[in-house]
């Protein structure tokens, strides 16, 4: 049965009032009527929250509920809209102690960063909103007297967006926001082991007063829930972000009925050092790069490649700052790594570093589970330091997502442009030197989306987000992200009162 609770209501199957465990469609929180799912806090290893799966029925109710509201939001002036998003992000800079302790717990990531996390939640929302009075169109002139032609901008409809685990709060937004500015509902699939940011944001968006069935959120896994949302006729959308498993089996099943996708997918970054390089500044960002979020993040420095030259003091200083990181509680604020997210993760990395290993790589520092865990049940691995590999071992080329750096010397530009482009990802790259010319070059040569030069991430909300080949198609951010959300319909206005007729060779 549907409870229209109030904004503060929490719902049940929690063991602390502050979780949010209904979902939220058709304007009202629901209980999910498919399997119960244990929320597991990264820190722990204990179960923090019961969240019951949306079925396959209400993900079919909340793509009717979103069809349904989608053409009055679509009628609204978009500044009216954008008024609405901005009562979204004031309410999550409310609560945003909260949410950033919501995310610490289910997540894992420390605090300092969770709180960083959702200024940037509402900062996406600030910032789409800012299109209410830019929204672009065109006017052209037209072959013949009394004529012209207008390249207007329609909402695609109905929005699938399917959201990871790394960053369960901010992508929620990050999707959300340019999907409302431009007159589109949304259904809204957190990941399942991180379902408790949305459900609270869900709580926001229904404080805020936004229409009945505009935006969706409900859990469950995606071999349910993610099937039939990229799988049915009534959405013109997908967005996502995650694996490229992922992202072919969304791209195959949106095939089915031409459906668009936006995927942001998996990330193999180089972090190409020079040896003009500042060494210092180069340390810093690597070491800030590849471990920030438990190394978590898609743009991550997750093969450090350095000249020659400079490669033994490099990694002298990088191990040394690294021992300087503080690995603990996430909730504490000098904490700067905390868990990975799940043990399943855990493994993962612990049998990429052992098959590297023993293929004749070699841990400087960590290179599995501590000895002393800050808990004794908790996801934890050692940030690790691995020398040694060819440039072509498996752990150079698979993505680690995890608190492991293999790091490796180089001797030309030339050599590092290669490493650089061998393998399928192409997301984001980092080049250090103090020489423009090879600043120029790596631009030009480097085949990815996102170069950053002499500086580590993130990315910034106005720019483009987006990666090439396995790292996906389309992408997320600024004016060249928000187009996805929005089709073309061209008018040709013929105010001469005469007839025209256009006898092209086609």
């Amino acid at each position: 049965m549907r409870q229209h609770l109030p904004p503060n209501a929490t719902g049940s199957g929690g063991d602390s009032p502050d979780f949010q465990t209904l979902l939220w469609f058709g304007g009202g929180f629901v209980q999910g009527l498919g399997d119960p799912r244990s929320i597991i806090e990264p820190a722990t290893g204990q179960v923090i929250a019961m969240v019951n799966d949306a079925s396959m029925g209400q993900a079919l109710e909340a793509i009717a509920a979103a069809k349904a509201a989608q053409p009055a939001w679509a009628a609204f002036a978009p500044i009216e809209r954008a008024r609405l998003m901005r009562e979204v992000s004031r309410l999550i800079r409310r609560d945003a102690e909260h949410l950033a302790e919501l995310v610490v717990r289910e997540q894992g990531k420390p605090i300092k960063e969770a709180r960083g996390e959702i200024a940037g939640a509402a900062e996406f929302i600030d910032y789409f909103a800012e299109f209410a009075r830019r929204l672009p169109g065109e006017i052209l002139p037209s072959d013949h007297a009394g004529e012209q032609i207008w390249v207007r901008r329609a909402p695609v409809g109905v929005v699938a967006a399917i959201i990871p685990w790394n960053y369960p709060a901010a992508l929620i937004c990050r999707k959300v926001a340019p999907a409302l500015i431009t007159g589109n509902a949304v259904v809204v699939k957190p990941h399942e082991m991180t379902p408790l940011s949305g459900l609270a944001m869900a709580r926001l968006f229904a404080e805020a007063g936004l229409p009945s069935g505009l935006v969706n959120i409900i859990s469950g896994a995606g071999e349910v829930v993610g099937e039939v949302l990229t799988s049915s006729p009534d959405v013109n959308l997908v967005t996502m972000t995650g694996s490229v498993p992922v992202g072919r089996r969304i791209m195959a099943n949106a095939a089915e009925n031409l459906t668009t996708v936006s995927l942001e997918l998996g990330g193999k970054a180089a972090f190409i050092v020079m040896s003009d390089a500042d060494l210092d500044l180069a340390v810093q960002s690597a070491v800030t790069s590849r471990f920030m979020n438990c190394g978590q993040t898609c743009i991550c420095n997750e093969r450090t490649l350095v000249q020659r030259p400079i490669y033994d003091a490099f990694v002298e200083k990088f191990v040394a700052a690294t021992q300087a990181l503080k690995v603990g509680d996430p909730l504490s604020p000098d904490t700067d790594i905390g868990p990975k997210v799940s043990e399943e993760e855990c493994a993962k990395v612990a049998d990429m570093v052992k098959n590297a290993l023993s293929n004749g790589a070699r841990a400087v520092i960590g290179g599995g589970k501590p000895d002393n865990p800050p808990t004794e049940h908790g996801f934890w691995f050692d940030p690790t330091v691995l020398v040694d590999m060819a440039p072509d071992a498996d752990i150079m080329r698979n993505e680690i997502f995890g608190p492991v750096v293999p790091i490796i010397p180089f001797d030309t530009f030339d050599d590092a442009v290669a490493i650089a482009n061998e393998g399928s990802f192409g997301l984001s790259s980092y080049i250090f030197t103090r020489d423009f010319q090879t600043i120029m070059e790596a631009i030009d040569r480097i085949e990815v989306g996102e170069v950053y030069v002499n500086r580590a991430g993130p990315e910034s909300v106005h720019g483009f987000h987006g990666g090439w080949q396995d790292s996906g198609v389309a992408g997320d951010d600024g004016v060249h992200g928000l187009e996805v959300y929005m089709r073309k319909k061209t008018v040709y206005v013929n105010y001469s009162g005469k007839t025209t007729v256009d006898l092209m060779p086609y």
